[in-house]
């Protein structure tokens, strides 16, 4: 069974769903999620692990900082090792979509000393998006939304006739699908709902640096990032649905050159909502790679 807990760690309080024991296993969402997406990992994984999935800061019933600055890396990562070190763990398996990845990503540059693996959904390397930022201008034209989301009127917009908006933009397709019930939907409302919730999860957006966006000219004249970074040396899987309107195809490309001991499984009938779509496979491909 899910259970739940709460954990005061650096300077915020996380609220956590949890199932089973063994070897730690963390489970990050991105936007506009929240724990629930990774409830059919929880079940599965929680057969011979601890299986953890927090709300990130920011989201749902975690803490919600104000000051756009504590979005930072910097504070996502410390937020995520000091969780696993308040479970009793020094090294564990971390499991990372969309913002979650890009957390992931970072954490497994700066702290491989606490990583067994890293699996990855749908979420690009640093230095792969910006390469697309640059070469790519269909990416560019897919991440626009990212403007948006920075914006001062987000927040209304989004939130308009019971978050009609937010719902269509990001799940419209697997509404249609019939892959999100009734009972997700209004999961996801009234984890938005929370007060703080929504400008919580914009924050992470408004942290960011979208020079790429805004100025890509200003952008290009910059050394890429490529060279700058820690080569990731974790043992790493990435799960990729190619059919992500939002992050492209060639975000999970020639990620050779950034990580050390990779696998690429891309799945051709699957969105950026792939843990939704296919819980199952998701699990077969997780289960695959721990073994």
């Amino acid at each position: 069974m899910i259970e739940h807990a709460y954990a005061d760690v650096n300077g915020v309080n996380l609220h956590y769903a949890h199932c089973g024991t063994g070897p730690l296993i963390i489970f990050l969402h991105g936007f506009p999620e929240y724990w629930d997406m990774w409830k059919e990992q929880l079940k599965e994984f929680g057969k011979d692990h601890l299986a953890v999935a927090p709300d990130m800061r920011g989201y749902n019933l975690s803490s919600k900082p104000q000051e756009v600055s504590q979005y930072k890396q910097k504070y996502l990562m410390e937020d995520i090792r000091l969780l696993a070190e308040h479970l009793g763990f020094k090294k564990f398996i971390l499991a990372a979509h969309d913002w979650g990845g890009a957390v992931a990503w970072t954490f497994a540059m700066f702290y491989p000393q606490f990583l067994e693996k890293l699996i990855i959904v749908n979420a690009p390397h640093p230095a792969a998006f910006e390469r697309e930022f640059r070469n790519n201008p269909e990416q560019r034209k897919a991440s626009s939304y990212m403007l948006f989301f920075r914006s001062p009127e987000a927040e209304k917009r989004l939130s308009d006739n019971n978050y009609s908006f937010l719902l269509n933009m990001a799940f419209g397709e697997i509404i249609k699908n019939g892959v999100l019930t009734e009972e997700d939907i209004k999961g996801y409302i009234k984890a938005w709902s929370q007060p703080g919730a929504l400008t919580g999860g914009l924050n992470y957006y408004r942290a960011t640096n979208v020079d790429a966006l805004e100025n890509p000219e200003e952008a290009l004249k910059k050394p890429a990032m490529g060279g700058l970074l820690p080569k990731i040396t974790v043992p790493t899987l990435v799960i990729w649905g190619e059919k992500d309107t939002a992050l492209l195809t060639g975000c999970a490309e020639g990620l050779e050159n950034y990580i050390t001991d990779c696998t690429v499984k891309r799945i051709p009938d699957a969105s950026h909502w792939i843990v939704r779509e296919k819980p199952g496979l998701v699990n077969q491909l997780i289960r695959d790679f721990l073994k």
